[in-house]
């Protein structure tokens, strides 16, 4: 009989899955469908025992529309800090104000550089299957951002790139152009949340191009108004620090590049170049590429090589997912919240 009712009890706690979670729990058991159900239950784990999680995007992730999971684990307090390219920083906003006017081309591998021509000349700017328009999205961007960009640097007010977003956001300038649910808008709950964000290399964007265009015509007067990678590590510093007094922290990589290079050297940084006091390195790992193991390829490196440079430890959680992130990420993403 107590064995009964202790199984009772437990039933009463037990929050039942949702069907992509059992779905999943079913038929994710071998090769990189194992490594996704053992990456998101780690993840949970690792948040369960009071760990907080960074999130990197590389890629074109918000043209891939991860908003529409990645903005319901920002509300949820499943991320706590975003680490991103310029592209992906921009694009979910691209997407809020312009969706229905982007065209999808099932056949992109098809296209002849003659059709790729006449997609440049209807000021298509094509990411993959994906046409996103130059007017209705970028220019309607730009000159909102131009006068914030303007009016901070008569104001010697110098911001970060993603505060000069999250002003916008807030402030309901783009209201009147949104196309899509703005809960579906990752940038929307982080501004919302006031979620730490680092940007680095944000000049290599198009709302970065744009902002040098305007240094160099003069319309705007200080080229420091719109604050530095450089200074992006030193504010990433400071959250380190702090947030690892108390709590593990993770780092869920989607991709390569510099969205997941940048940041995560922080450790190092702290530990063996600043040297004033020691941090614990990174308490979860888990990696989502499509880049092979080369000579030289950080991006296809296994996670152990980052043992070596003192970024984890040799019992960090470690996963590889050798995959797609758009197929991969809302999958994790959609067991970590419990779908």
């Amino acid at each position: 009989m107590q064995r009964q009712r202790t199984g009772e009890a437990a039933n009463i706690h037990r929050v039942k899955a949702g069907p992509i979670t059992e779905f999943i729990d079913r038929h994710y058991r071998h090769f990189n469908a194992a490594v996704v159900k053992d990456a998101a239950d780690a993840y949970i784990a690792h948040l369960n025992g009071g760990g907080k999680m960074m999130i990197t995007l590389a890629g074109a992730m918000s043209t891939a529309e991860l908003g529409i999971s990645l903005a319901e684990m920002i509300r949820q307090d499943k991320v706590h800090a975003i680490t991103c390219t310029g592209a992906n920083l921009e694009e979910d906003l691209f997407n809020l104000v312009a969706r229905t006017k982007y065209e999808r081309l099932p056949n992109y591998r098809e296209l002849s550089p003659q059709q790729e021509e006449e997609l440049l000349k209807r000021h298509l700017n094509r990411v993959t299957d994906t046409c996103i328009p130059e007017e209705e999205a970028i220019r309607r961007i730009e000159r909102i951002v131009i006068d914030e960009w303007v009016l901070a640097a008569k104001n010697k007010d110098r911001k970060f790139p993603h505060e000069f977003l999250f002003k916008i956001l807030r402030e309901c300038r783009l209201k009147q152009f949104y196309e899509i649910d703005p809960a579906d808008s990752w940038m929307m709950a982080a501004a919302q949340k006031n979620l730490p964000m680092v940007v680095p290399g944000w000049e290599d964007s198009t709302l970065g191009n744009i902002y040098a265009a305007r240094c160099i015509t003069g319309h705007i007067s200080d080229v420091h108004t719109v604050r530095s990678g450089i200074e992006y590590m030193m504010e990433l510093v400071e959250w380190y620090k702090r947030g690892s007094q108390n709590s593990s922290i993770g780092f869920f990589q989607i991709g390569g590049g510099i969205a997941g290079d940048f940041p995560i050297c922080v450790v190092p940084l702290l530990n063996q170049d600043l040297v004033t006091e020691q941090v614990p390195e990174w308490g979860y790992f888990c990696q989502i590429s499509d880049s092979t193991t080369s000579f030289g390829s950080y991006s296809g490196a296994v996670p152990n090589e980052k043992i070596t440079w003192g970024k984890l430890r040799a019992t960090t959680p470690r996963f590889i997912i050798e995959s797609d992130a758009t197929i991969v990420a809302p999958l994790i993403f959609a067991k970590v919240l419990g779908w």
